[in-house]
């Protein structure tokens, strides 16, 4: 047989999919089946009116996704010995769940979707990162009382955004009620940068390691207020030597990142104890 009886033995010959249709309707119902068990349908009360939405807001969740990612590049990181990484990845995730919520108000796209996600992915950020990162660098060196504490304060994160998620709209929007997953993260993660950089492997910067990540996990579930910057309208008109000042913040910070970071929750973190005494302390009128 020639070529050309062969090309047109082929080109006249239907494939096995046109010749048989009902693979074809298998393959689209299999597909369909498959797009219509996974998903996602939301109902929710929009004035007074039951609402079913189906489907995701793509935008906010993927803040939520590089939160995520990076939480868990930080996990990583720590295991693989790269701790200044691991850190910078965990600020990188507070700065990226900080935009999730936001973007979602300006678009209005919030779902409750969004915000499961988005505490499943904080618990992995701000919960599982900072006590993994931690407990490589230099808390498993103190053997199981290490390893006890980074349980700790995993278990405080847990508990703290559980507390959070069934609080939403019965408590003040002024402040937080215990200190927020975030801070404690950005604490244990800048103390790790700042301690490791500085090669601070003495026994005492254990135990120093040991008490910061503890008292970040007791504060999580205390019932100290923190102040939220949620009242904060950045659309009104400041001073002048406002924005002097966040200037040469970013200039301090960029000189010694981890130690500036460090001190700045530092300092956010102690605000909360600080001003509970002050308004204790406080004579009654």
């Amino acid at each position: 047989m020639t070529q050309d009886a062969h090309n047109a033995e082929r080109t006249s010959s239907p494939s096995s999919t046109e010749s048989d249709p009902s693979k074809q309707v298998s393959s689209e119902d299999l597909a369909s089946t498959f797009l219509r068990e996974t998903e996602v349908i939301e109902e929710s009360v929009e004035d007074g009116k039951k609402i079913r939405r189906k489907g995701i807001y793509l935008l906010p969740n993927l803040f939520t996704t590089s939160a995520l990612f990076s939480g868990f590049f930080a996990v990583v990181a720590g295991i693989n010995g790269e701790f200044t990484s691991a850190a910078v990845a965990i600020f990188i995730a507070m700065v990226l769940d900080g935009l999730d919520g936001r973007v979602a108000r300006m678009t209005n796209t919030q779902s409750e979707f969004g915000a499961e996600y988005d505490s499943l992915a904080d618990m992995i950020s701000f919960g599982m990162a900072p006590a993994l990162v931690a407990f490589t660098w230099i808390l498993q060196d103190i053997g199981k009382t290490g390893w006890v504490v980074a349980f700790l304060y995993v278990a405080c994160a847990a508990l703290r955004l559980a507390r959070f998620n069934v609080q939403i709209g019965s408590v003040d929007k002024k402040w937080f009620i215990g200190l927020p997953s975030p801070s404690a993260a950005a604490l244990v993660a800048a103390s790790v940068w700042t301690f490791h950089s500085f090669d601070a492997d003495a026994f005492g910067f254990k135990l120093l390691m040991l008490v910061v990540v503890a008292a970040a996990g007791v504060l999580m579930v205390s019932n100290i207020r923190y102040y939220s910057f949620k009242d904060f309208d950045f659309k009104k008109p400041v001073p002048f030597v406002v924005l002097l000042a966040v200037v040469l913040g970013f200039v301090m910070i960029s000189v010694e990142p981890s130690a500036m970071l460090l001190l700045l929750f530092g300092a956010y973190v102690l605000s909360g104890p600080v001003l509970a005494v002050m308004r204790k302390a406080k004579p009654k009128s």
